[in-house]
């Protein structure tokens, strides 16, 4: 007989949760709209300007319109009072074939989110797994499945020795490869691991070379993995930040014209958005979209 399968209770009902892939064909994405309250705490969340909130509306709608029309299920988490950075649902979860892992994010005014996204998973009948507690901290921006079995993990001000140490519990299965990140601009200032590279296909990453760990380089030309180099003056826009639908077709910031080009020149379909205001955080279409169920 064969056994249950992960996220779907008995063999032949449809999987409703399960993501340890960053390519395969997106069903299932939880997004948070924006707390027009919190655009004034802009400067204490270390956004780079004040957002205009209409604006941060009308550009997220953009951004649902092209998940929807991928054929992805849209799904809006509970609003967090006050949490400006809480729009970045990558961040305080992830949601394996096991179930939703809790992350206790790096950055202290996020903390909240991680309750909110608890309550998010039991809403939607998604079973939590783990729960990560201080002193361990992580960050979703920090990882990155490399396939089913392999998950990337940056060592960084977000996320620590300890944050790794509690994923490999959560993840017993799981090859947990960890990787240290560049100090960059310090604590102050995001450096997630995926700010520095995305996939866009199994075999096929976007990133920022001039600052990637030279073993996850290697690592990926071990692994066969194909890597399409950002340009300088895009790194600061977010260039590397893309949110793959499927193998071969992303989403990205309209403003990033040269990692697009050279994105299709690979055989990359890349649909875009204006991003203004949503990316005054740092954040792109990959911070904004928690995927539930990929497959």
């Amino acid at each position: 007989m064969s056994e249950p399968r992960d996220g779907a209770g008995a063999v032949g009902v449809e999987a409703t949760y399960g993501c340890q892939s960053m390519t395969a064909k997106l069903r299932r994405v939880l997004l948070r709209n924006p707390d027009e309250a919190s655009c004034a705490l802009w400067g204490d969340y270390g956004w780079r300007a004040a957002p205009d909130f209409a604006r941060l509306l009308r550009e997220q709608e953009g951004l649902c319109e092209l998940l929807a029309s991928s054929g992805a299920e849209v799904i809006f988490g509970e609003p967090v009072a006050g949490g400006l950075d809480a729009i970045y649902t990558f961040d305080p979860v992830i949601v394996s074939r096991r179930g939703a892992i809790v992350l206790w994010p790096g950055k202290e005014l996020r903390r909240p989110e991680a309750a909110a996204s608890a309550r998010d998973m039991a809403r939607l009948g998604i079973p939590v797994a783990s729960t990560l507690a201080p002193p361990a901290t992580a960050e979703g921006g920090d990882l990155l499945w490399l396939d089913e079995h392999t998950l990337l993990v940056g060592r960084s001000y977000r996320t620590n020795a300890a944050g790794v140490d509690a994923l490999r519990a959560a993840l017993p299965d799981v090859e947990v490869v960890e990787f240290d990140l560049p100090h960059y601009h310090g604590p102050a200032e995001v450096m997630h691991l995926l700010s520095l590279i995305n996939l866009v296909a199994p075999d096929l990453a976007v990133a920022y070379l001039s600052l990637m760990p030279v073993r996850l380089v290697e690592l990926l030309h071990e692994r066969g993995i194909r890597i399409v180099d950002v340009p300088d003056d895009e790194f600061e826009s977010m260039g590397p930040n893309v949110l793959a639908l499927e193998p071969g077709v992303v989403i990205a910031l309209e403003r990033n014209r040269e990692t697009q080009r050279r994105l299709e020149r690979f055989g990359v379909e890349v649909l875009t958005y204006e991003g203004t205001e949503l990316s005054k955080g740092d954040g792109g279409p990959g911070c904004l979209t928690r995927p539930l169920l990929r497959s």
